[in-house]
């Protein structure tokens, strides 16, 4: 199933709060940046975060999720989007860890 752009549109809304995020549309599904750094996914409604040491240290709760079926990758799931001070310190943290 492909991501909805309403739930597209309420996850960016969400993160636009704790920084500025960008999305790019790829075969129905989002990559999604920060500051020009790649950081993630909005895959089937979820979002999908990378495995850096910010994500889990501050994610510890969310579960590993493949983002699509024969992905080699575990992506945090993360379900507390619409928390901006959560989002700020992820975003932050994870934009100096990334390359």
């Amino acid at each position: 199933m492909a991501t909805t752009k309403e739930y597209h549109d309420y996850v960016m809304e969400c993160l636009n709060k704790a920084g500025e995020v960008t999305s790019r549309k790829m075969m129905g599904e989002y990559c999604l940046y920060y500051n020009g750094k790649l950081f993630g996914d909005i895959c089937d409604n979820r979002l999908l975060v990378k495995q850096t040491e910010t994500s889990k240290k501050l994610l510890v709760d969310c579960p590993l999720e493949y983002p699509y079926e024969g992905s080699k990758t575990l992506m945090f799931l993360v379900t507390e989007f619409e928390n901006p001070d959560l989002m700020k310190e992820l975003l932050e943290g994870m934009y100096m860890e990334l390359k």
